[in-house]
């Protein structure tokens, strides 16, 4: 039987919302849901529900999983990462059981929970005759897990095919965010940043547009990884060289 901590990350690399590439629009959203979760006590004495259910939805590479890690960065609190796609079984019933062990953990931590591939549930549901009262049963599992997470823990789900997944469960979240492919301007300040701590003969690469952060990012590095390997190629045929002098000498 699947073991399904095994299956959960708990990523604590820290990222600062401020380093996110992130439109104004998503970017004051998410201020003020750290902002309602820093006061969630004070905010409790007036009765006022806060914002615990976020969907993060748009095109690949374009900064979902980095926001999850930056939203829990910024409160300080542990983010467990569950991709769906791995926990989606022939037997959906024991899919409705692992995901409910991801959210009881999650519970007991007070923990973000990042559930990636959201988009697995509404997928699953259309796949065939058979399975359609089963995953209704899954879908109904899923909504009442998300009705009552507490607010003291943090649920935030990514997808890049939104319209896939079921309305009932989409309509679970306060907040949802579209992320877009970036335009030029905002991806050569991405590659600045990028190369900001490389040598300066080094920054100038071939930049490559129309892709996602990323696409650039990966693009980037291999060149910069390129120019270093090839810097420490020469300085190791040079030291051979002298190396050779001296021994002739």
């Amino acid at each position: 039987m699947m073991n399904i901590t095994d299956l959960i990350i708990s990523d604590k690399e820290q990222i600062q919302l401020n380093d996110l590439f992130l439109d104004e629009y998503n970017r004051t959203m998410l201020n003020q849901l750290i902002r309602e979760h820093s006061y969630i006590e004070q905010l409790r004495q007036y009765e006022l529900p806060v914002n615990n259910k976020v969907m993060l939805h748009g095109s690949s590479g374009c900064g979902k999983t980095t926001t999850a890690k930056a939203i829990a960065a910024a409160l300080g609190k542990n983010l467990l990462v569950l991709n769906l796609s791995n926990v989606i079984s022939a037997r959906l019933g024991e899919t409705a059981q692992h995901v409910k062990m991801v959210f009881d953990k999650a519970k007991r931590e007070k923990a973000v929970l990042f559930l990636d591939e959201f988009d697995q549930i509404g997928k699953a549901r259309s796949e065939g005759d058979k399975d359609v009262g089963e995953m209704h049963r899954l879908v109904n599992t899923m909504i009442q897990m998300i009705d009552y997470f507490p607010e003291n823990t943090l649920l935030i789900c990514a997808t890049n095919y939104e319209s896939f997944i079921d309305p009932a469960l989409l309509r679970r979240f306060q907040l949802r965010l579209s992320f877009t492919m970036p335009g030029d301007a905002v991806l050569d300040a991405y590659y600045d940043k990028l190369l900001s701590r490389f040598p300066e003969h080094i920054r100038i690469i071939e930049r490559k547009y129309g892709i996602s952060f990323a696409e650039a990012k990966d693009h980037a590095y291999r060149l910069v990884k390129d120019v270093l390997i090839s810097e420490f190629e020469l300085q190791t045929t040079l030291s051979e060289v002298e190396e050779t002098q001296i021994l002739a000498n």
